[in-house]
């Protein structure tokens, strides 16, 4: 039996921007939209061209999607002005995008206060701008903001504007939860009504968190007809957020209620990325990661010992509801020698390091693991760090070099403008092969001097690293104080584009950063199979 074909909305870059302290840049935006194009949504939203100077130059650098549609939004044509004397409407018309999604208010209390109009002034502005899309040869949607409510108090208004879009050729007509009040069983009575008048195969949800609802009113939704569902990575938007792709993802592939009724454009195999992509999220935007977050939390999957975790280990599925590898994340059971064993095994297979299970290097292995997390290395989220430990235990990273001192300083000064500047200076001094080499180097920072003066020179081993370069840091407290530990994720590029993360911690910053930087170095340096 075939499948109906539901679609995928990532608003991430436009409502997830809302998030309060959330801040994207364009290299942000470019980024996250190739890794919503790689996980196989359909549509991202790239942001509103011509509202900020970030998302007009996104539009002006369009993201070469592979089949992700690039999403354009923006407010229908302006109350009393033609759609050719619209400068906003007009820098939406123009933006290098695939689809235009407007937002249309569809409560007739909202068209009154918002935006000072009649009723029929906004079904006008509706069809126009629609109309003016289509002429573009563009894929059209309408959000129709406000849509539940402006129901419950006008069904027959806010119909008339769903319809409006429909009539005038939009391609989804999207009923929003805007204030994310509405319970399930309106979202399911309401788009029941609504699909008389608009063809499921036409509308879209898109619910907002307020009740912490909005993917169970997201579901209900596709229940109830509609075929496209918008949502954000890891809940991401204004107030309490939207709906979680991170839980609706795997929610409609793996549950039966949906998985066999429906498809999606996420394949297996990417659907066992969501973790990655749900941290990478997060530590681009320094974020702690919610570890009781759905199916993607590190906790998750997580069993203390016990009769619970005693059944978990004679069968997974007496207390877990999805195998956690399809979605990329893994099985715990705390304090359990055994389970910190079936851990690390399975973290050497994901790294590829072949290993005897008899080996009792293992266990020197589990707990040297198990010693550093407790000292705050986080090698779930360095899987570089965590592969040189493992090879360092089990016998296979050679000392290329050693590093015999290291020092930085920092200082203020005025430069021959007559600026006051700060710059940093570092001196590293390393042993390769019984000859001292001494590099030093001038940084924006201590860690960009450190990180430059290491791998300014070291001898013969410094072609393999000519093309590594830093491309994110990020420093995390892990407690308070004056003498607070500090954890810092260093993530790497080599000339291929392939990509690590390496972790160091201690009561300093510098330290710490320079053992995240010497793992990247040396990473690469097995990577690149560097002789010994």
């Amino acid at each position: 039996m075939s499948r109906e074909r539901l679609y995928l909305f990532d608003t991430t870059l436009r409502d997830g921007a809302q998030t309060n302290g959330v801040d994207f840049t364009l290299a942000d935006k470019q980024r996250i939209a190739a890794l919503l194009d790689d996980l196989g949504v359909d549509y991202v939203e790239g942001g509103y061209p011509g509202a900020n100077t970030t998302d007009t130059e996104l539009f002006a650098k369009k993201p070469a999607l592979k089949r992700a549609a690039f999403t354009a939004f923006g407010m229908t044509r302006r109350p009393g002005r033609s759609v050719s004397n619209d400068p906003g409407l007009g820098a939406i018309l123009d933006a290098d995008a695939d689809a235009i999604c407007f937002v249309a208010k569809s409560s007739e209390y909202q068209v009154k206060v918002a935006l000072e109009t009649t009723n029929e002034e906004n079904l006008a502005s509706i069809r126009d701008s629609v109309a003016a899309a289509k002429a573009k040869g563009r894929e059209v949607m309408v959000d129709c903001e406000h849509f539940f409510d402006g129901y419950k108090a006008n069904p027959d208004y806010t119909l008339a504007c769903a319809r409006a879009a429909y009539d005038a050729g939009a391609r989804w007509v999207v009923l929003c939860d805007t204030n994310g009040g509405t319970m399930p069983h309106e979202v399911t009575r309401i788009v029941t009504e609504v699909s008389r008048t608009v063809p499921g195969s036409h509308l879209g949800i898109h619910a907002h968190n307020d009740t912490e609802q909005a993917v169970a009113n997201s579901l209900a939704a596709v229940l109830a007809g509609v075929r496209q569902i918008q949502g954000t990575l890891n809940g991401l938007g204004e107030r309490c957020g939207n709906a979680n792709l991170c839980t609706l993802i795997p929610t409609l592939k793996l549950k039966s209620e949906f998985a066999d009724r429906f498809e999606i454009g996420v394949p297996d195999d990417r659907l066992g990325s969501l973790v990655q992509v749900s941290r990478t999220l997060d530590d681009m935007l320094n974020r702690v990661p919610n570890r009781h977050a759905a199916y993607v939390g590190e906790s998750a999957f997580v069993t203390k010992t016990g009769i619970h975790a005693s059944a978990l280990m004679k069968d997974p599925t007496t207390y877990e509801h999805v195998d956690p590898a399809a979605v990329g994340n893994r099985r715990k059971v705390l304090v359990s020698d055994q389970a910190g064993r079936s851990n690390v095994l399975a973290e050497l297979d994901r790294a590829g390091i072949s290993y005897d299970r008899n080996d009792p290097r293992l266990t020197r292995l589990v707990e040297e693991m198990k010693r550093r997390e407790g000292m705050g290395y986080a090698y779930e989220s360095a899987g570089a760090s965590f592969e040189l430990l493992a090879r360092r235990i089990l016998g296979g990273v050679p000392e290329y070099f050693s590093v015999v001192q290291f020092d930085v300083n920092t200082e203020q000064r005025i430069n021959a403008r007559g600026e006051r500047v700060t710059v940093a200076l570092a001196v590293v001094k390393v042993d390769v092969g019984g000859a001292t080499l001494i590099s030093a180097a001038e940084g924006n920072g201590p860690v960009n001097a450190l990180d430059v003066a290491l791998r300014k020179d070291l001898g013969e081993y410094q072609k393999y690293i000519e093309g590594l370069k830093l491309i994110d840091y990020r420093v995390r407290i892990l407690n308070g104080g004056t003498e607070a530990v500090t954890r810092v994720l260093i993530e790497s590029e080599d000339e291929q584009g392939e990509r690590w993360i390496t972790v160091g911690v201690s009561s300093n910053i510098i330290d710490a950063s320079f053992q995240a930087l010497m793992d990247s170095v040396v990473y690469k340096l097995v990577k690149s199979g560097a002789p010994a």
